[in-house]
């Protein structure tokens, strides 16, 4: 299929409006059947569910033409699965996992000549997600619910290269100890929005989140988790109930286990032993990697011995693998790679 006329390598991590998009409606007890539709435009009540109090849970994630010309989504099972778990923590009619990878494998083949070429940097995001479009004034659960799954193409997240990032430690709560933090809904990431832009006109790049309980412990940005490296090249991931479980971040632990034969450790991580670490990432869908060269706790600077120019040796070949996964040049697990076209 012919691809879309445009700059691939320029066109940014912005929406983009594609041709095809699919729709599910949960009404009666269960879900209807779904479709693909060319209206982008999403109608609802006045008082529906999601507009009164936010019940509402999405996923990220993206598709790739890889090497040999096809194009592929990877571990779209997992987002799957995450998104169910997330509906029935809220509360919300999960949708069914072959559904949802029914319903990716359809809008990608729809929007197929909007996944951008090999090589070009840039890819196929893909933005499923639920909420409660029956009306409810009480506080409690709606009764009906839409599930949509639309695309749009993105350039690389870092336009000119991954450079190192500079993160302060906030003074707000990402989530309480038992609260919503596991799971991938709308409202955690509004309730860090504030705290973001505070950080954003302080001059740092993120916050680093850290737990509820004590503010001792590393939990996570407003949207990805850590992942640290230590002198002796073991990779260390904070463990919390709270952190949401990334995809990417298993990913990037599988392959430093058993692609790069590195150690890996899931613990608690407090933040008075940072400057012990070598490397610091955040892992997320968007970038996959994202190395952080400075974490800046109330005027306390604590600089990675990776510095501020370029990723670190160990962060770089966790992503240089991972991506060559992705893109179909390193060969995957099994699993991980579902051909759409």
């Amino acid at each position: 299929m012919e691809k879309k006329n445009l700059d691939w390598s320029n066109i940014g991590f912005s929406y983009m409006t594609t041709d095809k998009r699919y729709v599910a409606n949960y009404k009666d007890g269960q879900w209807g059947p779904g479709e693909l539709t060319s209206d982008s435009t999403v109608v609802l009540n006045e008082c529906a569910g999601i507009l009164q109090y936010c019940q509402e849970c999405f996923e990220g994630l993206k598709a790739y033409t890889t090497a040999d010309g096809s194009i592929v989504t990877f571990r779209p099972d997992l987002n799957a699965e995450r998104m169910m778990d997330s509906a029935a923590w809220l509360e919300m009619p999960p949708f069914p996992k072959e559904r949802f990878l029914e319903a990716v494998d359809q809008v990608v083949k729809a929007n197929a000549a909007w996944v951008p070429p090999y090589g070009s940097g840039a890819t196929l995001y893909l933005r499923p997600y639920m909420f409660a479009s029956g009306p409810v004034i009480g506080v409690k659960p709606a009764t009906e619910y839409q599930f949509r799954l639309f695309v749009t193409p993105v350039g690389p997240y870092f336009k000119g290269g991954a450079k190192p990032l500079t993160l302060c430690v906030s003074d707000f709560d990402r989530a309480a100890p038992h609260g919503s933090g596991h799971i991938k809904a709308g409202l955690n990431y509004a309730m860090s929005l504030h705290a973001s832009v505070l950080a954003h006109e302080a001059g740092y790049d993120e916050n680093l989140f850290p737990d509820s309980a004590t503010r001792t412990y590393v939990e996570e940005t407003g949207g990805a988790n850590f992942l640290f490296i230590t002198k002796d090249h073991e990779v260390v991931t904070p463990q919390s109930g709270s952190i949401l479980p990334s995809i990417t971040r298993r990913s990037l632990v599988y392959v430093a286990e058993h692609y790069l034969g590195l150690k890996v450790t899931q613990r608690p991580v407090k933040l008075s032993e940072l400057s012990e670490f070598a490397e610091c990432g955040l892992c997320g869908t968007a970038a996959v990697i994202s190395p952080v060269g400075k974490i800046v706790d109330h005027g306390k600077e604590i600089c990675f011995a990776s510095g501020m120019d370029e990723m670190g040796e160990i962060t770089r070949k966790l992503y240089d693998t991972l991506t060559g996964i992705q893109m179909g040049t390193v060969e995957a697990p099994k699993g991980w790679i579902r051909k759409i076209v």
